[in-house]
């Protein structure tokens, strides 16, 4: 019999780099199904932790949050900055970033980068332009987690345009001051643009408030159109590939676990986009289900849940359609890794998954290796496959228990 350690180096030469067999050794092998060619593009020498990325239209850029290490007896900045990357290639696949340059001012608060539709060298992030001032920042955290995210009121939607890195592969892009899209008291963040670039779908909260709303702003009018003002914190909005739809999470029911929800658009005869026409519940459980994000084809939403555990977030795979019942809707685990997974994107042509883990090596005095951004071959396929039959199954097993529970 092969040893797991043994049969972890197999899969390690195989399927891609793993810097820390003594944390996980396993997941080479339980991932190979759907992921393989893994590789970590950021480490904790340069970020002490790192996130949050996105791909630009033509898959050469990234775009990500992180907080860089500091110098040895330097205190770490307290906000995420925000970076871009060239995405350097080796025979199509990716092997590591490049030309890494920092978006933010120094001491800011920062999240949710997004490219252009259609120009590699436009971002959309949202700052807070200088450090968020007060003590009394409004926020969310779940009960007795480490975690929680904050809502400056200073948080700004800006875009910024970049020019190319000269020289070698440490040097950094060119880029303009940040230009604010609009100006208002409260949080408006967690913004991306819509396929067509006309508009940004964003999370808006009054100041001081933490029950979130989305809003999204047409670049024809300058007009801002509420869309989901329901109960309870909605966010992490992002359009379907289409564009006539949009994903997020929310905490509808006020309970601090989040579910995933995705709701039409609806259109005037000029294309703007006038409000929501159907609302689908996706996700209705006991557990956080946050980050979804559409696959290429938009059949699909890869997302974070806490369904192994609050201590080991996977990603996760479920139908995007609401053509199903909850119950006939399967939830489908692609991770399978000891530590963090979450926050899913997609290469443009859908070859590549782009994530934050958990997977690394140890830093410091931490037990666990810090998040840092990972990418793999991801075979969407052999997804749709495994779900599908997973579907089946869930059906059958339906049927028979209808029909072992009917009384004649």
């Amino acid at each position: 019999m092969v040893s797991g350690f043994a049969v972890s180096l197999f899969a390690v030469s195989a399927l891609g780099s793993n810097p820390n067999p003594e944390w996980d050794n396993q997941w080479p092998i339980a991932e190979k199904g759907f992921l393989t060619n893994h590789v970590q593009l950021t480490t904790a020498d340069r970020f002490m932790k790192a996130g949050e990325s996105y791909f630009s239209h033509d898959g050469k850029r990234i775009i990500f949050q992180a907080i860089p290490t500091p110098a040895k007896g330097d205190e770490p900045l307290e906000h995420y900055m925000m970076y871009v990357a060239d995405v350097v290639r080796e025979d199509g696949e990716i092997v590591k970033i490049q030309h890494i340059t920092n978006l933010s001012n120094w001491g800011s608060s920062n999240t949710c980068g997004w490219f252009h539709p259609d120009d590699s060298s436009r971002v959309l992030f949202a700052t807070t332009l200088v450090a968020p001032g007060g003590d009394d920042v409004s926020g969310y955290q779940r009960e007795d987690s480490k975690y929680s995210w904050q809502f400056p009121r200073e948080m700004e939607v800006v875009e910024m345009t970049l020019t190319e890195a000269q020289g070698t592969c440490c040097s950094e892009m060119g880029k303009s001051e940040p230009k604010v899209m609009w100006e208002r008291d409260g949080y408006d963040a967690e913004q991306s643009w819509s396929p067509d670039g006309r508009h940004i779908l964003y999370t808006r909260l009054e100041p001081g408030g933490t029950d979130g709303d989305l809003w999204i702003w047409d670049s024809k009018d300058d007009s801002h159109t509420p869309l989901i003002t329901k109960t309870g914190y909605d966010g992490g909005p992002f359009f379907s590939p289409d564009g006539k739809s949009i994903c997020y999470r929310s905490d509808r029911r006020e309970d601090k676990l989040l579910q995933i929800y995705v709701s039409k658009l609806a259109f005037d005869a000029s294309g703007k986009v006038t409000g929501i026409k159907e609302e689908i519940q996706i996700t209705d459980n006991e557990h956080v289900n946050w980050c979804p994000f559409f696959t290429p084809d938009g059949e699909y939403l890869f997302y974070a849940t806490s369904e192994q555990s609050h201590g080991n977030y996977e990603v996760y795979c479920v139908d995007a359609s609401g053509d199903y019942p909850l119950d006939e809707t399967p939830r489908m685990r692609i991770t399978s890794a000891r530590g963090f997974d979450g926050l899913p994107v997609f290469s443009p042509d859908g070859k590549t998954m782009m994530w934050t883990a958990q997977r690394g090596e140890l830093h410091g005095d931490s037990d666990r290796p810090s998040s840092q951004l990972w990418v793999a071959d991801v075979d969407l396929e052999a997804v749709d496959r495994a779900y599908t039959k997973m579907r089946e199954e869930m059906i059958d097993a339906k049927d028979a228990q209808s029909f072992d529970e009917y009384m004649p």
